[in-house]
């Protein structure tokens, strides 16, 4: 914290200040118009992602829009001198992504991004938030921001996972539990033995998801498995530097007397793989149970509920599985990871693609992609008829040539399920890598756990 505004918000020092096509335009005419340059571009990394395409990358964007946001980061980006991974760059991806395999993202840092889903780099242990635009000319002009003090909650999960659980399950389980606005004005930290047996991928997917119960981020203590993690990557610390930096990491815990506003406890055994089947990421449900009933949803939220099914063209107190579907989307800052990739590899393995799924596999870097071909996972993938596509958002939102549909249901490992979110009257299922990769064979919703 750089100084504290009476009455008001802190200032905080921003260490690693990570940008996009999408909320930097308007960030760059402002210090244009003020004729002023960035205070600090060292410390600011710049990527197209959301609306790049995710086929023939090598050719110029088809889509008019989408075409001028990615050359207005290219030429702001060269104007202001900030490192940019554009389109065929080696290190291009999903922001979110590409941040933490690089060793960009450290623990102990504040980072930002003018993108909600900046919540995913506190799986290392930092203060990670997203901005709005006018936040991101601050950081530009200034590498500091201003930000009100949120409450704190811990939200500490027990025990072992069963069959086909996954992280993705634990968050929207979770979310189910508390709904969508259940974390609104708190920053939550994660903890207990389930969320310590996990990769430093699935903390990343826990992390990420915490926007979308309300929080202001999410976070997870540092530990071997994030040295472990980190070690190696291109931009960490290395030589002396690392051992320095891990002795400064192993700090960063909570302390055994700490208190919180809230406090939450879930056991793992509880935990089943999760779909959702409404219009926020509350409206969850174990994959082999059933909508609520209208009675069993509070009088106030019946409206909302009735509408969000209406949608999604469901009823109260049906069953979801054998559900038919239409598209699955592998990808997204969410699951957009080789750990995702290996395991909707994994169940698909020896099987077919059902006819009546469209399904685009996307990975959520060149990294990634790159990595998926060397461990012969792109093989699995279009030996089973799938379709191995270059990096991007792609189906997570409507703001590229990926869209979903009118009226299809698209089984989605990305993170939001909003009506329009995947393309104009799409109807998303929001799930695991493993529970997608059971409905793209089945071509219906099902347990995975069948599958494995």
């Amino acid at each position: 914290m750089v100084d504290s505004v009476q009455d008001g918000p802190d200032v905080l020092y921003i260490d690693r200040h990570y940008i996009h096509e999408v909320t930097s335009p308007q960030a760059f005419s402002g210090l244009r118009k003020r004729g002023i340059s960035l205070f600090r571009p060292e410390r600011t990394l710049a990527t197209a992602d959301h609306n790049i395409p995710t086929q023939h990358q090598e050719l110029p964007i088809r889509e008019k829009l989408s075409r001028i946001q990615v050359e207005t980061l290219s030429e702001n980006c060269k104007e202001f001198d900030v490192e940019l991974y554009g389109l065929g760059h080696p290190h291009n991806g999903i922001v979110h992504v590409i941040g933490a395999e690089l060793g960009f993202t450290q623990p102990g840092m504040t980072i930002v991004c003018g993108d909600s889903h900046t919540s995913t780099h506190g799986a290392f242990g930092s203060i990670a938030f997203g901005i709005g635009t006018s936040e991101v000319e601050m950081v530009f002009a200034s590498q500091c921001v201003l930000q009100p003090k949120p409450k704190k909650m811990r939200i500490n999960i027990e025990g072992a996972l069963g069959k086909a659980v996954t992280s993705k399950d634990i968050i929207l389980y979770i979310i189910s539990q508390i709904s969508a606005s259940g974390a609104t004005g708190y920053f939550v930290e994660y903890a207990g033995s389930t969320i310590r047996s996990l990769s430093m991928e699935a903390r990343m997917t826990i992390c990420n998801m915490s926007i979308e119960m309300g929080a202001r981020g999410g976070l997870i203590a540092p530990d071997e498995i994030t040295f472990d993690y980190m070690n190696g990557r291109e931009f960490a610390p290395k030589d002396a530097d690392w051992d320095s930096a891990v002795e400064s990491w192993k700090l960063l815990q909570t302390e055994p007397d700490a208190v919180f506003d809230k406090e939450l406890y879930y056991r793992a055994e509880d935990i089943h793989p999760m779909i959702t089947y409404g219009t926020n990421p509350g409206m969850g449900t174990a994959i082999d149970g059933n909508i609520p009933k209208l009675e069993e949803i509070p009088a106030d939220e019946q409206p909302s509920f009735k509408k969000a099914l209406e949608y999604m063209n469901f009823v109260p107190g049906m069953k979801l599985a054998e559900h038919p579907i239409d598209y699955v989307f592998l990808g997204s800052c969410t699951n957009g990871r080789i750990e995702d990739i290996r395991a909707f590899a994994s169940l698909v393995k020896g099987k077919k693609k059902a006819g009546n799924v469209t399904a685009w596999i996307v990975p959520g870097s060149k990294q990634v992609e790159k990595q998926a071909y060397e461990e012969g996972l792109a093989e699995i993938l279009e030996q089973a008829g799938f379709e191995f596509r270059q990096p991007g958002c792609s189906a997570c939102l409507a703001m590229n040539e990926d869209k979903i549909p009118a009226g299809k249901y698209s089984v989605s490992t990305s993170n939001r399920n909003f009506e329009g979110r995947q393309g104009p009257g799409a109807r998303t299922l929001l799930a695991s890598p493993l529970t997608a990769a059971a409905a793209a064979v089945t071509g219906k919703i099902t347990n995975p756990a069948d599958l494995l």
